[in-house]
């Protein structure tokens, strides 16, 4: 007997973070909602040593975690504030710093694991009786019409909705099944990620070195435990993979020019290859690109979640303005114009940063020495910049 055919308002292919957050925020909205997703989620205890993926969350997406609900959640599992940032370069004198308390801001942002966020909108998504959640299952096939797209699923079964949604990441199946093109820059670099403890404490602070083969981050978690994303050429991203941990450790606390004394202890590393990607477009008929699917910028501010969580908002915003068609050429053609341009210009504006520290040219040192230290005592510009970057 043929399976039945189940409408939706809107149907959402990826429920990680961003996809999560879109779809608690339409279900609150009212809209009926489906959300397929490959994989189930981890299981998290706060026994468990750190995750590897951790993101470095703004204000703005805090302030959209806590519309979705799920902010408690994550909270009561594992968040750390952080309460400055401290930059500088490596081949110079210049620096720049921070200081939520110079906002009036408790807090710059919250490092927190991807599988944190992940299990508290999953908690808040499955409470809500708009929301369908098809897991473990994924997008097999899609055919649009005029007033609909229907999708196959892997398990066979069939949806109806207004609107599919992209959410499914950088290898996006409804970017590829939509024929959406996409422009990749490999960056010929790698993102090599572990955590560590530390001599000196961290003080509740952001640290970046910015060096010629690429920024290296240390970000603050609880217990005097730090996050590392140590972006560096991809061959040496592998030798460092390839070093004991006390070599490593050595190496590492000499990347940070000791500013946190010596790595102590480090737990497992890994390496993930870098690359710049943006879709020809954000939408088709019925069909609108979020997140990863639609853009992946150079991790070196932490902002591709960030950007992710402000699709997300801006498709909503446009879906609760619409006459009651989610998936209206009118939406999604305004959806694309507003997120079009911040994507484009912070993926610049990453490069830019890429590319002037990655020179190893006398006078672009002394630019960028002199650049760092003089927005440093420039505090309106410093400040203005720091609240763009938290969305306040």
């Amino acid at each position: 007997m043929k399976a039945m055919q189940v409408q939706y308002d809107v149907i959402i292919a990826g429920g990680g973070m961003v996809g999560a957050t879109l779809a608690c925020l339409l279900g609150k909205l009212g809209k009926r909602v489906a959300v397929l997703e490959a994989y189930q989620p981890t299981v998290f205890s706060p026994n468990d040593p750190y995750d590897l993926r951790v993101s470095a969350l703004s204000r703005a997406s805090q302030r959209a975690l806590l519309d979705t609900g799920a902010w408690d959640g994550i909270a009561a599992r594992r968040a750390f504030p952080y309460e400055a940032m401290q930059v500088w370069d490596a081949t110079g004198s210049g620096e720049i710093r921070f200081d939520a308390a110079d906002l009036g801001e408790p807090d710059l942002g919250h490092i927190v694991e991807n599988r944190v966020i992940q299990l508290a909108l999953l908690d808040t998504l499955q409470a809500l009786d708009t929301v369908d959640w098809y897991c473990p299952d994924k997008l097999a096939a899609l055919v649009v019409n005029e007033q609909h797209v229907t999708v196959t699923l892997h398990s066979g079964q069939t949806l109806q909705a207004q609107l599919l949604v992209g959410a499914d990441g950088a290898q996006s199946k409804v970017r590829e099944l939509a024929g959406i093109g996409m422009a990749i820059q490999d960056y010929g670099q790698k993102g090599l990620v572990c955590v560590v403890q530390t001599e000196f404490p961290h003080q509740f602070t952001a640290w970046q070195r910015f060096m010629p083969g690429g920024p290296l981050a240390f970000l603050p978690l609880a217990e005097g435990f730090c996050s590392i994303v140590w972006t560096l050429p991809a061959d040496q991203a592998d030798a460092m993979l390839r070093l004991s941990d006390s070599d490593f450790c050595r190496e590492l606390s000499q990347a940070l020019d000791y500013r946190l004394g010596e790595v102590t202890a480090v737990g497992e590393r890994a390496a993930v290859s870098l690359r710049g990607r943006h879709a020809d477009s954000y939408s088709q008929e019925r069909v609108v690109l979020v997140g990863d699917a639609a853009h992946t910028i150079h991790p070196l501010a932490g902002q591709g979640v960030n950007l992710g969580i402000k699709d997300a908002l801006e498709l909503v915003a446009q879906i609760r303005q619409s006459s009651g068609d989610c998936g209206s050429t009118k939406v999604l053609r305004a959806y694309e114009r507003a997120r079009r341009g911040d994507n484009i210009l912070t993926q610049k504006a990453m490069d830019g940063f890429r590319l002037l520290f990655g020179n190893t040219l006398t006078p672009w040192k002394i630019l960028r020495n002199s650049g760092l230290t003089i927005v440093n005592r420039m505090g309106f510009l410093k400040y203005e910049m720091a609240k763009r970057a938290m969305g306040i």
